[in-house]
């Protein structure tokens, strides 16, 4: 049956015109209590959606270069531990070459460079075993660290180095049966010492400015994440006093289309 064929009253069709109105602003205040959203599609609002859209996807894209900063900090870190422990065991096999050159007994110069030999063996090992996830800063890996969303626009690059024993020079090169020998030795360990703490001071410089542009990526995605929700996100208290105030006008509407088809109805007592 088309349209034309049923014929209502004026004041039937304005209410049932305004009823079918507050029962799609019903529906769609349901689906905002629902989401918690004011903007949930482009229909709703293209310039907020797209705009909240944008401000989103950055903060996701931020977000995966904050977790390859935290990875970068981890490398930085498992490098400065393993300059740590080849520090310590620097000073000792120092010590031992102070003992050797403070005595002329040979056979005590040799067991104090015997020990040393050991030692000289530990610090490569603990230069190889000081990488995280395949990059080693202590054999002259290479840290590529990503702060920006855009690659290629804000980024730093953390050069290692060799911290072996032969590198550092803290190897025997001549017996310490002679205190001239031990001397030496231990000015080569003074030297490696002194590259360590250089070394040392550029990585904690490098770990310093990859720290704030942590902090820097988190409050910015913050800052987005606000932005976007300031932009689609409902008023909750807003929204439940629409619906109560829509329910009570959509029960009014109903009790109005039913009066105002009682004047039709009231032909037929004619009959």
């Amino acid at each position: 049956m088309a349209i034309s064929d049923i014929s209502l009253t004026a004041g039937m069709r304005n209410n049932l015109l305004a009823l079918q109105k507050t029962s799609a602003q019903v529906s769609q205040t349901q689906d905002r209590l629902s989401s918690g959203k004011k903007v949930n599609s482009a229909l709703d609002n293209p310039t907020n959606f797209f705009a909240a859209q944008n401000a989103t996807n950055r903060a996701s894209d931020l977000n995966d270069r904050k977790d390859g900063m935290s990875e970068a900090v981890q490398m930085i870190q498992s490098a400065n531990n393993g300059i740590t422990a080849i520090t310590a065991l620097i000073q000792s096999a120092k010590g031992l070459a102070s003992a050797a050159a403070s005595t002329s007994d040979t056979l005590s110069q040799l067991t104090y460079e015997s020990q040393f030999v050991q030692i000289q063996s530990q610090i490569t090992t603990l230069a190889s075993d000081s990488g995280y996830r395949g990059t080693n800063l202590l054999t002259n890996g290479t840290l590529s660290v990503e702060f920006s969303q855009n690659t290629g626009d804000a980024n730093l690059t953390v050069s290692g180095f060799s911290a072996d024993a032969a590198t550092l020079g803290v190897t025997s090169t001549a017996g310490w049966d002679t205190v001239a020998n031990a001397t030496q030795a231990m000015t080569n360990m003074e030297n490696a010492l002194t590259t360590l703490r250089s070394k040392s001071s550029t990585l904690a410089s490098n770990l310093s400015v990859i720290t704030t542009r942590q902090d820097f990526t988190t409050q910015m995605i913050n800052t987005l994440q606000t932005g976007a929700d300031n932009l689609t996100l409902a008023d909750m208290n807003e929204e439940g006093a629409n619906m109560l105030a829509l329910q009570t006008r959509q029960s009014l509407g109903t009790t109005a289309l039913s009066l105002s088809s009682q004047a039709a109805q009231s032909v037929l007592k004619l009959f």
